[in-house]
C-alpha cells in the first residue's frame, strides 16, 4: 500500500526536478543557439533524457514501488538525484543573475522612457534607423552576455558534479584510522595504555559493497583493541537492514568487551508505514537481540564497571538524546548513573553530541569523557592539518574530533557509514583508536 507521505515526496521530487530542468535548459539553449538544427536536437535529447530517467525512478520507487526492495538502485539513485540537481542548481544561480539584470534594465527603461519622451522611437523622425541599429547591437551584446553566463554557470556547476561523483566512487568506503591519545589524570595504573576503538553510525541499510565493509572491519581487528565502543545508528530504519551484515560485525571482539548504544535511527521512528505499534516495538526488540547475537553489550540508560588488576573504571551508556530539531530524548543520564560506584574514571556513550553540550557538560561534571557520533561531519568538508570546516559546524558546535570543556572531554566520531548521499567528500569514514594514558 502506497503511503500519502511517499506520494507527497515523489511529487515534490518530480516538481523540483522539472523546475530546475526547465530553468537550466536556458543555459544549454544559449550555448547551442548557433549550432545546426540536428546538433540542437541531439543536445536536447541528451539533456531531457536525464529528467526522464529521474521520473521513471521516482514513479517506480515511490508511487508504484517496483524497485523499492532494490537497495543498490535506491542508494545510487538518491546519489544521482542529489549530485545532478545540486549541480544544476548552481547553474541556475548564474541564470537568475542574468535574468535579474535584464529585469532591472527593462524596469529602468520603462520608467526612464516615460520621463524622457525623446528616447521613444518616432517613425517620422530621421533617427529611427540609428535607434534600431543601436538596439540590434545591444541585442547581440545581450546574446553574447547570456552565452558567457551560461558557459560560466555550466563550468562552475560541473565542479560539484565532479567532486560529489568522486565522493561516491572513492569516498564512501575510504576508511581512515584516527589515533588519539586520551589523557585522563585519574586513570588507574592498571588501565595505562589501554587501547579503545570507537565506531559510530554504521547505517547498514546504505551499504552495497560487502568486500569494502569487510575490509573496514578487518582494519579494526588488526588494531587488536582491548575495548570497543559503538555509539549508535547501526541501521537507517529497520532491523532487517542489519541481517545481511550481522556476521561481519559479529567478528568485532575485544578482551574487555564490545559495548553499544542506540542512535536516533535505530528506533524506527522514520518509518511511515508500520502496521501497528506492536510491529514497531518488535522491530526494536529484534534489534536488541541482534546486538546480543553479535556479542555486543547494549547499554540502555545503564552502567557497569570494568576491572583490571583490582582497579575499576565506569562505563555508562544512554539512549538517544538530541537537542537539535525533533530528535528523541530517550536518554536518561540520572537513571544511567544511579548507584554507580565511586570509580576514578567514568566514560559515557551518548550518540548525539548535543547531549554533552546541553546536559553532561553542565550537570554531570563527574563524567570524564563522552563518546558521540551522529553528525557524520555532514559527509562533506575540508580537513587540512588542524584546520577543519564542514556545514555541520553551523548546526553542531562540536561536530568532529576531540573537544575539551574544563576537565571534561568529548569525542565526536565522523561515522563508519553514510546516509542519503552515498559518498563522502573530505570527511572520510572513521575508525578511532584511543590510547588511554595518565600522563600528558
Amino acid at each position: 500500500m502506497v503511503q500519502a507521505f511517499q506520494i507527497k515526496l515523489a511529487l515534490f521530487l518530480i516538481f523540483f526536478a522539472i523546475a530546475i530542468d526547465l530553468y537550466s535548459w536556458q543555459a544549454i539553449r544559449a550555448l547551442v543557439r548557433d549550432k545546426s538544427k540536428i546538433s540542437r536536437r541531439i543536445f536536447g535529447i541528451i539533456y531531457w533524457s536525464i529528467p526522464l530517467i529521474v521520473l521513471v525512478f521516482i514513479i517506480s520507487g515511490f508511487i508504484f514501488p517496483v524497485v523499492n526492495n532494490g537497495k543498490f538502485l535506491r542508494v545510487y539513485f538518491s546519489g544521482f538525484y542529489f549530485v545532478t540537481y545540486l549541480s544544476k542548481l548552481v547553474v541556475c544561480l548564474f541564470l537568475v543573475f542574468d535574468d535579474l539584470k535584464r529585469l532591472l534594465k527593462i524596469t529602468w527603461r520603462a520608467i526612464f522612457s516615460k520621463s524622457n519622451p525623446k528616447n521613444v522611437v518616432d517613425p517620422t523622425q530621421g533617427d529611427t534607423l540609428e535607434h534600431l541599429h543601436e538596439e540590434e547591437i545591444e541585442e547581440k551584446e545581450k546574446i553574447s552576455r547570456s552565452q558567457f553566463l551560461a558557459t560560466t554557470g555550466l563550468l562552475v556547476g560541473s565542479i560539484p558534479f565532479i567532486i560529489l561523483t568522486r565522493g561516491i566512487i572513492k569516498g564512501a568506503y575510504d576508511y581512515r584510522v584516527r589515533r588519539v591519545q586520551l589523557y585522563l589524570p585519574h586513570l588507574p595504573s592498571g588501565f595505562e595504555g589501554l587501547k579503545l576503538v570507537q565506531l559510530s553510525d554504521i547505517h547498514s541499510g546504505s551499504f552495497t559493497n560487502r568486500d569494502a565493509v569487510y575490509k573496514g572491519i578487518q582494519m579494526v581487528k588488526n588494531e587488536n583493541p582491548d575495548l570497543i565502543f559503538f555509539t549508535g545508528d547501526i541501521v537507517n530504519n529497520k532491523t532487517d537492514e542489519l541481517y545481511d551484515w550481522q556476521n561481519i560485525f559479529a567478528e568485532l571482539k575485544a578482551p574487555m568487551g564490545v559495548f553499544s548504544i542506540y542512535g536516533n535511527h535505530d528506533y524506527g521512528d522514520y518509518v511511515q508505514n508500520w502496521e501497528s505499534t506492536q510491529a514497531k516495538q518488535k522491530n526494536l526488540a529484534d534489534l536488541a537481540n541482534a546486538h546480543k547475537a553479535m556479542g555486543w553489550n547494549l547499554l540502555r540508560n545503564e552502567h557497569l564497571t570494568l576491572s583490571k588488576n583490582n582497579q575499576r573504571i565506569g562505563i555508562i551508556g544512554v539512549e538517544n538524546w538530541g537537542d537539535k530539531g525533533r530528535f528523541q530524548k530517550f536518554g536518561d543520564i540520572e537513571k544511567a548513573t544511579k548507584n554507580i560506584p565511586d570509580v576514578p574514571v567514568k566514560l559515557l556513550l551518548s550518540h548525539d553530541p548535543s547531549h554533552f553540550d546541553s546536559i553532561i557538560s553542565k550537570q554531570n561534571k563527574e563524567i570524564d569523557v563522552t563518546f558521540s557520533g551522529h553528525t557524520h561531519g555532514f559527509q562533506f568538508g575540508v580537513e587540512l592539518g588542524n584546520f577543519k570546516w564542514s556545514p555541520s559546524q553551523y548546526i553542531y558546535p562540536h561536530w568532529a574530533g576531540l573537544y575539551k570543556e574544563g576537565n571534561q572531554q568529548l569525542y565526536v566520531n565522523r561515522g563508519f557509514g553514510f546516509l542519503g548521499y552515498p559518498g563522502r567528500v573530505g570527511i572520510l569514514p572513521e575508525i578511532t583508536v584511543f590510547t588511554l594514558t595518565k600522563n600528558s
